[in-house]
């Protein structure tokens, strides 16, 4: 059994009493939109592994052990090649920005529409350098992974990265991440509405909590979105909810994106509509995750 110091649980949180966010110019709601890019570091026989991909596209299979399945590869080579830029479209033709939760190979293999986004500022979440499951690796493969995610953001942006996204995160990544010693926050968990503190490992940090109910994977996940009006109204419903909240304790959205999912002809309309929607309100702060994690050390650093 691991000696090493694990993940606490928390069950209570802020207590029906979150902080006031203090968001800037007295907005109600911070919402950050997370383009997934991770398109190229699936599983696949062609990047050393034993079976094709399952997970997350609009391709229903069965994995192949030894061998490659060629429709879900093209179903991700459909996001890299067209979906990226769709989404791209939808935001600068606003003038907004967000985050790009960067899986290190996917960003080798097209390296086109990610510097197309970090030249539209939007900033840059590791997503790890495989599209895996890291409970598979052991904590020193692991650790190999962040260090070269690290190495290609800072190559990339000049910038070390201030988050990290496993999205299947093993029992040691937070740890990892905080003995990293470069990163702000991490965002490996989905138990809250706004940002809060650990201290589980020896120093603080601060953890940005994710969302996979108000995230297009659902498309693919077959638990809840059809069509992209499905999807225009569960996040419309959201950004409302908050928004309402917002007058007297102000909330943060987390928008999960994926090029080969909302890319698609039949739900990149569903995009426009949402991000017209906010527009729509005043009090409404649409940035990048970076962002909402340094404006929180700011004014509601850590207290013991």
């Amino acid at each position: 059994m691991s000696t090493q110091p694990e993940p606490a649980r928390d069950l209570i949180g802020y207590r029906n009493d979150p902080p006031k966010a203090d968001w800037p110019n007295g907005a109600r709601i911070a919402v950050n939109f997370c383009i997934n890019y991770e398109e190229g570091a699936e599983m696949c026989i062609l990047n050393g592994d034993e079976r094709s991909e399952v997970r997350v596209s609009d391709v229903a299979v069965e994995a192949r052990y030894g061998a490659r399945d060629l429709n879900i590869e093209s179903s991700y080579e459909y996001g890299a090649r067209v979906g990226y830029w769709r989404l791209l479209n939808a935001f600068t033709e606003r003038g907004l920005t967000g985050t790009v939760n960067l899986v290190g190979v996917a960003g080798e293999a097209n390296p086109y529409a990610l510097d197309a986004m970090i030249e539209a500022g939007f900033d840059l979440q590791l997503h790890g350098w495989r599209w895996i499951d890291y409970h598979t690796l052991g904590e020193d493969e692991e650790r190999g992974h962040i260090a070269k995610g690290v190495e290609q953001a800072v190559r990339l942006t000049g910038e070390h990265p201030l988050g990290y996204y496993a999205g299947l995160p093993s029992i040691n990544t937070r740890r990892l991440v905080v003995e990293e010693g470069g990163f702000l926050y991490d965002s490996d968990t989905y138990s809250d509405d706004l940002p809060y503190w650990t201290n589980d490992f020896g120093k603080p940090h601060l953890v940005m909590p994710y969302s996979l109910d108000t995230n297009d994977s659902r498309f693919a996940r077959k638990e809840g979105y059809e069509v992209g009006a499905d999807f225009v109204t569960y996040i419309s419903d959201a950004f409302d909810c908050l928004y309402a909240e917002g007058a007297a304790t102000p909330k943060m959205l987390t928008v999960g994106l994926h090029a080969r999912l909302l890319g698609r002809p039949g739900r990149i309309g569903a995009l426009h509509k949402i991000l017209d929607h906010m527009l729509a309100h005043e009090g409404v702060w649409i940035c990048r995750r970076g962002d909402i994690a340094k404006h929180w050390v700011e004014r509601h650093p850590y207290a013991p």
